[in-house]
């Protein structure tokens, strides 16, 4: 394939799923056809089912487009995840919050991806994808829950599978509800705030801690 034959071929490509984001997200992904897409991306329907054969592929490569939120907690940081596991955490969320809000091209595909027309069991491929995403996410969180235990910066006696679930349930709710709502509030301030609150919880809170024995109940 030739330089030029190959640009053609990739311009067509982003086109498409250009396309696709914007056929899914109004319409959902299981009542729009790939020939809805077509027209849109300017193509044929022959050319849609070249570069992806089928929805199913379509989503996939949709949802490939961009990581989802947990699946690069640890990625590069090198030395710093040693030495500041729970700055890495803190920080990688944060540059995540103010990146989808000022990426609307992301924020289209998380709604396509948290709330789709139809159950998610029509499209497989994005169901997996959303599982994988979610253990990867919920292994990394932990990993550097573990390290910041390890490095002092969490109490000893932590409760590690609870911090890793609330987390992780918590700044997904965030992300999610802010992706629901009318979007008026900055999440990248937002999501700013939540987490160093989420984070002093799971810091300073004694029904994080694993004996628990000794707590008053409150009524």
């Amino acid at each position: 394939m030739t330089k030029r034959r190959k640009e053609q071929t990739l311009t067509t490509r982003e086109r498409i799923l250009n396309a696709a984001i914007n056929v899914f997200h109004e319409f959902g992904v299981c009542r729009p056809s790939l020939s809805e897409v077509a027209k849109l991306a300017g193509v044929s329907h022959g050319a849609v089912t070249d570069h992806f054969q089928s929805k199913d592929g379509l989503l996939k490569a949709l949802t490939e487009r961009m990581p989802l939120p947990g699946e690069r907690l640890c990625d590069s940081a090198g030395d710093e995840l040693k030495a500041n596991p729970l700055g890495t955490l803190r920080t990688r969320w944060v540059w995540l919050f103010h990146e989808i809000a000022c990426n609307p091209e992301w924020q289209q595909v998380l709604e396509i991806i948290f709330h789709p027309c139809e159950p998610l069991s029509e499209s497989g491929d994005m169901l997996q994808r959303m599982k994988l995403g979610r253990t990867q996410g919920l292994e990394r969180m932990g990993q550097l829950i573990s390290l910041a235990v390890s490095e002092r910066q969490l109490p000893e006696d932590l409760d590690i599978d609870l911090a890793m679930q609330m987390l992780h349930g918590g700044l997904f709710g965030i992300l999610e509800d802010w992706l629901l709502s009318s979007k008026l509030e900055d999440i990248g301030e937002l999501g700013e705030r939540y987490i160093d609150s989420l984070i002093d919880m799971i810091r300073f809170s004694p029904t994080m801690r694993l004996n628990r024995s000794q707590l008053r109940v409150l009524h």
